[in-house]
């Protein structure tokens, strides 16, 4: 049986990671942690990682930013593996996640669905194709009005996997509101929309000459990001030192 640390526990994500794993054989939350600690779910809630007593495997995480620095110290002393989902991390907690994996397993990812990581190989497929050709490459992103970051780790990873397809000949532009000229063929857009309880909407779209080529992702519930973590759990679990990704648990399923 797989023991889990659930960080973030009480939030929106950390109850549908908790409905997730109690559908899954094999697996198992043995603490839960959270700033905001609600009725237990069958397992203890610490406020705090320093209160949590219980050995585990594999830590999934699903809360804040500015909880990452402490997460991190956590999981390298007691070298347990790391899912960490948060999102909106600086260049700084970038290069500690980085430096993290040299010690213990971690693996990081922008968006935990499957339906996104394949969207992810596709717009690169297009962009081989359609930004060669000169169509101009755009993002849309809509979530809902409590996410905290923009634009969202999603739509920046999508956006890397466009340049790379390009070799990095691309440069990012957020916000148009001041800008009195024409679009830079080398820019690749990225527009935020944040309202009401949307999921999470990445439009991807390939604008050329007389046609638009659009490729779409739509999550209608957290289950698809939770169902994901769990996966992400159960592959790593185990795992030597390292940094992965959705890519590995993916291809580990093949």
């Amino acid at each position: 049986m797989i023991r889990m640390i659930l960080h973030g526990c009480s939030g929106a994500m950390g109850r549908a990671v908790t409905g997730i794993v109690k559908e899954t054989d094999g697996i198992e939350i043995v603490a839960g942690v959270d700033v905001n600690p609600m009725s237990p779910e069958g397992y203890p809630v610490y406020e705090s990682l320093s209160g949590v007593e219980e050995e585990a495997d594999v830590i999934v995480d699903f809360a804040a930013a500015a909880a990452v620095d402490g997460l991190l110290r956590f999981a390298e002393s007691k070298r347990i593996p790391l899912v960490l989902c948060t999102t909106g991390l600086s260049e700084a907690q970038l290069a500690r996640v980085r430096e993290c994996a040299g010690r213990v397993a971690v693996l990081r990812s922008a968006n935990m669905s499957l339906g996104v990581n394949l969207l992810l190989k596709l717009v690169q497929d297009a962009a081989k194709v359609l930004a060669a050709s000169g169509f101009d490459m755009e993002i849309v992103e809509r979530h809902h009005n409590r996410k905290l970051d923009a634009p969202s780790g999603t739509a920046l990873a999508l956006a890397d996997s466009l340049n790379e397809a390009m070799n990095g000949a691309y440069h990012y532009v957020y916000d148009r509101h001041d800008r009195h000229e024409k679009r830079d063929p080398g820019e690749i857009g990225i527009a935020s929309v944040r309202g009401g309880s949307i999921v999470g909407d990445h439009d991807v779209i390939f604008a050329g000459q007389d046609e638009v080529v659009t490729i779409s992702h739509t999550a209608y519930s957290r289950a698809v990001f939770a169902k994901g973590a769990v996966e992400a759990a159960v592959f790593l679990a185990g795992k030597p030192a390292g940094l992965y990704s959705m890519a590995d648990v993916i291809a580990s399923q093949n």
